[in-house]
């Protein structure tokens, strides 16, 4: 497969995403009545592109419901392992998608779909695999064991026009320290939704959460 098998504008939709933020929160979301108030609290300290994990009965519905009544964030779904779960987030409103691995049926499944795929990478081959079929962009996960920012380091000079979103491991002291690399376009992370602070309700708080990021990182 060639480089003309993926659609060109994929690389664009994925450098527009992260282009809004350098942060992308990474949520698991059990209950879909939180969906919507933990969103909004996100956005409003800054931080518009979520990715929703499919790690939980109510990640779809939770999709559903923030893309329907916020139309300015943008929801990705993550955890994405095989080409049903890709249309069925696609179904449910995700603008991405963000799989952990590199299958070459998600690959291929990617390369012919609207909604731009960011797949994930481990090693140098799996992200071979991925540029022989046109990924320019990947997850690199997880981050902090598959070498941190030393192995992103590494990475750039034999691979000087791929970029990555690292997420795994990562948390708001280090995150400066890999956006400050030049192949790093964002990072993804979970520490911006405590579980105590989600399941008080405390959205004020995750707001300032995010506005602490935001101000760490930039």
């Amino acid at each position: 497969m060639t480089d003309t098998m993926l659609p060109p504008q994929t690389t664009a939709q994925i450098d527009d995403l992260c282009a809004l933020a350098p942060v992308i929160p990474v949520l698991t979301i059990e209950r879909v009545e939180d969906a919507l108030p933990l969103a909004e609290a996100l956005v409003a300290g800054g931080l518009p592109v979520l990715e929703i994990t499919l790690r939980s009965d109510a990640a779809l519905d939770a999709i559903e419901a923030i893309a329907r009544a916020l139309p300015e964030a943008r929801i990705g779904a993550g955890t994405v392992l095989n080409g049903e779960q890709y249309r069925a987030a696609c179904d449910a409103g995700a603008s991405f998608i963000v799989s952990p691995g590199a299958t070459a049926e998600l690959l291929d499944y990617g390369s012919g779909a609207e909604v731009p795929l960011l797949p994930g990478i481990h090693t140098v081959s799996e992200m071979m695999e991925g540029i022989a079929r046109g990924y320019r962009r990947f997850k690199f996960f997880p981050a902090e064991i598959a070498g941190g920012v030393n192995a992103l380091k590494a990475l750039q000079g034999p691979f000087a026009d791929i970029r990555f979103c690292p997420t795994g491991g990562i948390r708001a002291h280090s995150a400066a320290e890999y956006l400050a690399l030049d192949n790093v376009m964002c990072v993804g992370g979970t520490w911006l939704t405590p579980a105590e602070l989600v399941a008080a309700g405390d959205w004020p708080a995750i707001t300032r959460l995010a506005q602490q990021t935001l101000q760490a990182v930039r």
